[in-house]
């Protein structure tokens, strides 16, 4: 979804100097281990790895595969777009074993070191090049098929009659959340002959409410107000760090007004607005970070692209939490059947942006 990075490079300990931003690469090794000259590297985007969504999970997966097999990790932290090829470079020059960039932002940039630097493995997550690269793997997510289930849940929740959502910019890897979740509240609708409506996002014009950014906490709260001011009393915000200015404005209803997550469990990534959050869209950026890091390592590198989806876990809707016992049973068992169908191919979900099955 959203891309941060902040500082640009930030890689480890290594003493070589960063071109064009003077601050040095920075590695922390495991130690001890046959692995320890391994270095695995990652560039987030502009959001940076504390934005409690995407960069967050995906360093995460880093994390696991450094500690696993004992390597070296390196890492830049980008601050503004314009960051991403000098951070990749900087990777490169680092002398990574496997670099890893967080985002479709980081397309070019990361297409083009993997084209000139053939001995090093790349992956990227949520892009594909049109034509693959033999040392380059894509990570993708379909996450239209959870986010129809977080829709159906909206809609089986509101009081109001009316859930609302906000992306951080029109990109596809935002729009496939909202496509899914509107499609989840009509499905509802269907079933069980009501009218949730649906504001801030129309999935059949592909016209909504965006913050423009994913940095914009302001501007996330301003966008939940005027939803929550139209009716709405459920929030599913995809706009990362931006996003969290929803939550805000749902924790500030004193119970009025709860919301969805997305990317990682907002239960354990922003913990603080847990008491207002039904459940998340995850996106299993660590385990997809982690195999392909850990792939290289073992020598199983392969091109091939990863889909995550409903059938092989990598997407999901996070555990209910605080709102388990508010839940109706009815509700849960829906829920269950709706990813059977949608896994069987019984529910058939329309959005123009899913990725491609792998």
């Amino acid at each position: 979804m959203k891309k941060y990075v902040r500082g640009t490079a930030i890689v480890g300990v290594l003493t070589l100097a960063v071109a064009a931003c003077g601050s040095k690469p920075t590695d922390s090794s495991s130690g001890g281990s046959a692995n320890k000259d391994f270095k695995a590297c990652m560039v987030s985007d502009s959001g940076g790895f504390d934005d409690k969504s995407f960069n967050q999970t995906s360093y995460k997966g880093l994390q696991d595969a450094v500690k696993e097999k004992g390597l070296t990790e390196v890492k830049a932290e980008s601050k503004s777009d314009n960051d991403y090829t000098t951070n990749m470079t900087a990777m490169v020059s680092a002398k990574c074993n496997v670099i890893v960039a967080v985002g479709f932002k980081l397309e070019d940039a990361t297409e083009a070191a993997a084209k000139a630097n053939p001995n090093i493995k790349f992956a990227i997550v949520d892009s594909a090049p049109k034509t693959p690269i033999a040392n380059l793997k894509p990570l993708l997510f379909n996450t239209a098929q959870s986010s129809f289930q977080a829709g159906y849940l909206a809609a089986a929740m509101t009081q109001s009659g009316k859930v609302g959502t906000f992306g951080g910019l029109q990109i596809p890897t935002v729009t496939i959340f909202m496509d899914g979740f509107a499609q989840g509240v009509r499905y509802y609708n269907t079933q069980k002959s009501k009218n949730v409506q649906v504001l801030g996002w129309d999935d059949q014009k592909q016209k909504g409410l965006f913050t423009g950014d994913f940095e914009d906490k302001a501007k996330g709260q301003n966008n939940a107000q005027n939803l929550i001011t139209q009716g709405a009393d459920v929030l599913f915000p995809v706009a990362g760090p931006s996003g969290l200015g929803g939550l805000q404005a749902a924790k500030a209803s004193n119970g009025k007004v709860n919301a969805i997550w997305v990317d990682t469990d907002g239960c354990v990534s922003a913990e603080e607005y847990c008491s207002v959050l039904m459940s998340s869209v995850e996106k299993g950026m660590d385990v997809a970070v982690k195999d392909a890091v850990v792939s290289v390592v073992d020598n199983k590198f392969d091109n091939t692209q990863f889909t995550g989806t409903l059938q092989n876990g990598g997407t999901a809707i996070a555990p209910f939490h605080d709102f388990d016992s508010k839940v109706p049973a009815d509700v849960k068992s829906d829920l269950d059947k709706i990813k059977e169908d949608i896994i069987s191919g019984k529910i058939t979900i329309e959005s123009k942006v899913q990725p491609k099955a792998s």
